[in-house]
Parts: C-alpha cells; sequence; structure tokens
C-alpha cells in the first residue's frame, strides 16, 4: 500500500501478542505555538476537520472509528498533536488505513470549515466559562509572555473566525511535513504500517529558531472575586525537553501533588481542611518547561491556601525532602508510568508524548530510572528555583 504522506514518518511498534487490542497514536510535531501570528487556533481547528471530514464512503474517521465499536480521538497540544484511536485487533489494519488517510488527505471545504469552527468556538467558551481551565492558560501567559508558549492553545476566539480555508490548507501542508510518529500497540503490526521505517529519528534542524523568552514579571496574587469557589494556579518555569535537570522537577511536583502521601495533601487537606481538589505537574517544551500546582478552594481560603504552597517550597529549598516522603515520591512517579505503560491507549499516547513525535529516545524502563535517581540535593534545588519564580494566577478574579 502506498502511504501517500509526504512526511518524515516513523513507526514505533510495542507488540504484546496476549492483547485482543490494537491502539494507535499519530504524533505530530506541530502545535498551537506554530499558528501563524494573528490566527491563533489554526492548528486546533485543523485538528477538529482532520477527524471530522468525511472520507471516502460518506462517515468520518471518527464516526468510521466508532462503528468498528471502536473509540477515536484527538488533541493539540503546544508542541504537538495526537491523532488516536484503539480498535478490535482484527479490525486494525482498516482502522490505520483510515488514520493516514484522514491525515493525509482531508478533503477540505469551506462549508465544512464554516461548520466546524463554530464547533470549535462552543468548545472554546465552555473552556472560558470553567475557572479550572482559565486559570491554566493564565499561568502560562504569566510564564511565557509575549512568547509562543504563552498563547491559548485552543486559539483567540477572534482570531479563529479570521481563519480562511487557504489558511488552513497552508497549516495542513506544513503539518503533513512536519515530524511525526505512529506508535502501534498491540498483538501485531497492520500489514498498512509495514512500509514505514521503524525507530525514533532526530529531528531536523528547525527552520525557524526558537523564540527567544522575556524575563518573567508576573502579576502579584490577586483576591479572587467573590463566588462559591475559586482556583489557583501556581507556577514556574522548568528545565527544557531533554533537560537532564527535568526528573528533580518530576518529583518535586510528586512531592506537592495529589497523593495522601505527599505533603502538599497532610498540610493543605489533612491539617488545614482548606481544598478537596489539586494537582501538581511538570511539562518540558523547546525553550523551558512548566512547572505548576492547581488547587480549588474558597475564595476567602485562597490567601492562606497560596502561603501553604509557598512555605512548603521554603521547607524543601532549605532542607530538602525527608528520605521516606523522597522514596514516596519517587516510586509513585515511576509506577505511574508502569501503570501507564500497561494500558495500550495509554502507553501509545505516552510513547507519542515522550518521544515528542518519534525525535527522542526513550522508554518507560529510562523514566522510570531517571526518576529512581533523583537525589535530596536535586529536589532541594529544583524547590529553590521554583519558590524564587513563583507566580500566583486567580479565577475568577476579582474586579481591581
Amino acid at each position: 500500500m502506498s502511504l501517500g504522506t509526504a512526511a518524515p514518518m516513523s513507526l514505533i511498534p510495542v507488540v504484546d501478542e496476549r492483547l485482543r487490542t490494537t491502539s494507535l497514536c499519530l504524533a505530530v510535531a506541530s502545535g498551537s505555538r506554530d499558528d501563524p501570528d494573528g490566527l491563533g487556533g489554526a492548528a486546533h481547528l485543523l485538528e477538529h476537520l482532520v477527524m471530522s471530514l468525511p472520507l471516502a464512503g460518506g462517515a468520518s474517521f471518527s464516526e468510521r472509528v466508532e462503528r468498528l465499536g471502536g473509540r477515536a480521538n484527538a488533541e493539540t497540544g503546544l508542541e504537538q498533536m495526537l491523532y488516536y484511536a484503539q480498535v478490535h485487533a482484527d479490525d486494525a489494519d482498516e482502522a490505520a488505513t483510515l488514520l493516514l488517510r484522514a491525515f493525509t488527505a482531508p478533503g477540505f471545504t469551506q462549508s465544512a470549515l464554516d461548520d466546524e469552527r463554530e464547533v470549535v468556538l462552543q468548545e472554546l467558551a465552555a473552556a472560558a466559562a470553567d475557572p479550572a481551565d482559565a486559570v491554566q492558560d493564565a499561568v502560562l501567559a504569566a510564564l511565557f509572555p509575549g512568547h509562543p508558549l504563552g498563547r491559548p492553545v485552543g486559539g483567540d476566539p477572534r482570531q479563529l473566525r479570521a481563519v480562511t480555508l487557504d489558511d488552513i490548507r497552508a497549516a495542513h501542508a506544513a503539518l503533513v511535513n512536519a515530524p511525526a510518529a505512529l506508535t502501534v500497540v498491540g498483538p501485531r503490526i497492520p500489514g498498512a504500517l509495514r512500509g514505514l521505517p521503524r525507530g525514533t529519528r532526530p529531528a531536523p534542524a528547525a527552520a525557524v529558531p526558537p523564540a527567544p523568552l522575556r524575563p518573567v514579571s508576573g502579576p502579584a496574587f490577586a483576591l479572587p472575586a467573590e463566588a462559591d469557589y475559586s482556583w489557583l494556579c501556581l507556577g514556574a518555569r522548568s528545565p527544557r525537553a531533554g533537560s537532564p535537570l527535568r526528573p528533580a522537577y518530576t518529583v518535586l511536583a510528586q512531592l506537592l501533588g495529589s497523593s495522601p502521601s505527599s505533603l502538599l495533601y497532610r498540610a493543605l487537606r489533612g491539617e488545614r481542611q482548606l481544598s478537596y481538589a489539586f494537582q501538581a505537574w511538570d511539562r518540558g517544551y523547546r525553550e523551558a518547561g512548566a512547572w505548576r500546582v492547581l488547587i480549588g478552594t474558597g475564595p476567602d481560603q485562597a490567601g492562606e491556601a497560596v502561603e501553604v504552597v509557598r512555605g512548603l517550597l521554603a521547607r524543601l529549598a532549605e532542607r530538602g525532602p525527608d528520605a521516606a516522603d523522597l522514596q514516596a515520591a519517587r516510586r509513585q512517579a515511576a509506577m505511574g508510568l508502569v501503570l501507564d505503560a500497561e494500558e495500550p491507549m495509554e502507553r501509545a499516547r505516552l510513547t507519542a508524548d515522550r518521544t515528542a513525535a518519534g525525535t527522542l529516545p526513550w522508554s518507560p524502563e529510562s523514566e522510570a530510572a531517571a526518576l529512581r535517581a533523583v537525589t535530596a540535593d536535586r529536589v532541594r534545588a529544583a524547590a529553590a528555583d521554583v519558590a524564587a519564580h513563583l507566580l500566583v494566577t486567580v479565577r475568577p478574579e476579582a474586579q481591581r
């Protein structure tokens, strides 16, 4: 079969003959940060169109997979787009063929663009109305002012309305020529994919150099609006993707995460009953990463919750974590990889993400080993870095 694609696409196979399903995840090294100036949301709109446009036979890729009894979805990130599906192994050849066809040869029309644009605008309106979503966009904008990483991933409604059919065709032409990898987790490799080169390959030199990062001077902490509930997002820049320093920031996020064994759980929920919903995580990008804590709490408790996080970071920066807490955090972070790797669809998505669309070598075992090797001194240094540059955003925010 001819793949009919200009993309430098590779295949990352994970064969497990015990499985009865096949999971496919196509990762492309292009995301919302690559939207042209003034057209924020073009990548997100393109993702929707690839999944929803009719293929030969009348139904879209998403519908065809669902009619097979499977599941299909897609997502746009800052630096990657993912298209994925999970079907019975007997239907894997058909699903793989449909995925490649939808990705490489979508039949764009003005009416389809107009229709899907309205769907995306509805999605953005729903996100804007959810303070938990809005506060995360706000902290990225504060961490990366005037930088592509600070743009809302979903796009800007005003700019989205300006995207034309020619803009979408240009975005698609760039997409199919970006580095891409198709991860397959199943009992065998679909025949439609056997012509793809296997493994990861270094990304070509970027045509556009990384965008310079401005100094961060984020907003002062503003009190929440009078509401029943508010969301806080505390964040700081962290090391870029591929940095050997990154595992320490992952372990630091585990120490301040939602586990009952975490320092934040004990202080925020167990001792002070300030929050029921909170989590911490860290992501790396080309120029830098973003370390974040998200907390839901009452408006009158927001200031105290912020001080709890700052106090814990200061304590860790001064003397590092206790041995037992460090051991638990390292084991939890490594076990998270094990759990994801044992669920086929999550393994496919995790591989797509960690290999940066097939351009970086990665395995769950190598990442777990790096997490287990994190020392108390490395966590202390990471905590000191985060504490010195911590920004706080809140939604809904009180009018000044």
